[in-house]
C-alpha cells in the first residue's frame, strides 16, 4: 500500500468522524477555594467545535487521492 492511497484512507476517515461527532469535549479541573487545608474544585467541560465543512473537505480530498492513484497506477 502506497503513501497516496494510505492518505486518502486517512482522510475519508477523518471526514466521517468530522461528521459524526461534530465538536470535541474534554474537561478542566479548575480550583475555586484553596484556603489552608480546604480545597474546593470545579470541572468545567469545554468543546472545540469542528464544522462540518472541514468534514467534508477531508472526505472529498480522500475521494480525490484514492481516484488519482487509481488512474495513476491503471
Amino acid at each position: 500500500m502506497n503513501t497516496t492511497k494510505l492518505l486518502g484512507i486517512v482522510l475519508i476517515a477523518l471526514g466521517i468522524i468530522a461528521f459524526a461527532y461534530q465538536g470535541i469535549t474534554y474537561k478542566t479541573r479548575e480550583n475555586v477555594v484553596d484556603l489552608g487545608p480546604l480545597h474546593v474544585t470545579a470541572e468545567k467541560s469545554h468543546t472545540l467545535p469542528l464544522p462540518p465543512i472541514a468534514g467534508g473537505i477531508a472526505l472529498l480530498g480522500g475521494i480525490a487521492l484514492l481516484i488519482s492513484d487509481s488512474k495513476k497506477s491503471s
